[in-house]
């Protein structure tokens, strides 16, 4: 079993790396691999819309999406950090995920996610949010903690003083490594959820 947890933050060890130690931890400590990957300061750029991936089974662009997207495919679970930039997550990470989840067509179904967020003060909340959404239009069970998936501080010492950001980092790392277990004794014992064929509507008249 193993988990990928995405740092979306330019700093390799900063904000965002120190919540998802802290869940990466508790999470080994429960006989699961993780593995953090530093993506927050590569050049990633966006999706074109031009759907080569549908013909070739990967995005055109041949960068870090593609060699994430071959680990997730192996993986039982996503943690995807980003800190908070204007209320929303860092536009690498968001360039990142489009293509990461547009581009590749295997069934993500029963992979578990999670998002965690790093903020200084406001816009949690709304980033929270905004990544929860990559999960829950690929049927990914979404991870709870006791609260919020967040952490406040401005420097790496100060999220280690938010000891209620930590504790909910370590009740996720738990969560997650339940949920994955769980799903993996409900797979052996009842077989995946009957899929139906896709409905796709534009709602034009």
């Amino acid at each position: 079993m193993k988990v990928l947890l995405i740092n979306g933050s330019p700093n390799s060890k900063g904000c965002t790396y120190t919540a998802l130690e802290e869940a990466a931890k508790v999470i080994n400590s429960e006989g699961i691999e993780t593995e953090i990957i530093h993506v927050g300061h590569k050049d990633i750029r966006g999706c074109i819309a031009c759907r080569q991936c549908k013909k070739n089974g990967k995005c055109v662009f041949d960068d870090i999406v593609n060699e994430v997207a071959s680990k997730l495919e192996k993986s039982d679970g996503l943690i995807i950090g980003s800190p908070v930039y204007y209320a929303s997550a860092n536009g690498t990470l968001v360039s990142f995920l489009d293509r990461l989840f547009y581009s590749t067509q295997w069934d993500k179904s029963m992979k578990v996610g999670a998002a965690v967020v790093s903020a200084r003060r406001g816009g949690a909340s709304a980033t929270f949010d905004q990544l929860n959404k990559y999960f829950t239009i690929s049927g990914m069970p979404v991870v709870s903690s006791q609260y919020w998936n967040s952490v406040h501080g401005n420097t790496p010492e100060e999220v280690k003083k938010d000891l209620e950001g930590l504790q909910v980092m370590r009740t996720l790392g738990r969560n997650m490594s339940f949920l994955i277990k769980s799903i993996a004794l409900g797979k052996e014992k009842y077989g995946m959820p009957e899929k139906e064929q896709g409905i796709y509507t534009n709602f034009i008249r």
